[in-house]
């Protein structure tokens, strides 16, 4: 990995993710994600793996979306294991990761849910 700033609190990641999206900086991101990161995006699906994730982002960001910071909900954190969240401003349900503390200390998401979809009956 290069020189990104990294993340020495779980709640860090959110305000990296922003930073780094709103700078159309695909590899960036891709940088908050441990190597075999599993994220549910798009919606109904699954994008595994650094390289995939770091994909992913150059498409979406390729229509330089801006993003806007959410105020998160309260971390759990569990030894080197933590939950983060934030509730979505346009009120459509939440967001979730399970992030991890790295050996150098610094966090991780390992499964990254951003969009969670109602079930259908």
């Amino acid at each position: 990995m290069s020189d990104y700033e990294k993340a020495l609190n779980p709640e860090d990641l959110t305000r990296l993710f922003v930073e780094r999206s709103n700078a159309g900086d695909a590899a960036g991101v891709a940088a908050l994600y441990e190597e075999d990161a599993v994220m549910a995006y798009p919606p109904g699906s699954r994008t595994v793996g650094r390289p995939a994730i770091q994909k992913l982002w150059e498409s979406v960001l390729a229509n330089a979306p801006h993003f806007e910071p959410e105020t998160p909900l309260p971390t759990l954190i569990s030894d080197d294991i933590a939950l983060t969240s934030t509730p979505p401003k346009d009120g459509s349900g939440a967001r979730a990761q399970v992030v991890r503390r790295q050996p150098d200390g610094s966090w991780l998401r390992l499964l990254d849910q951003p969009e969670f979809v109602p079930p259908t009956r």
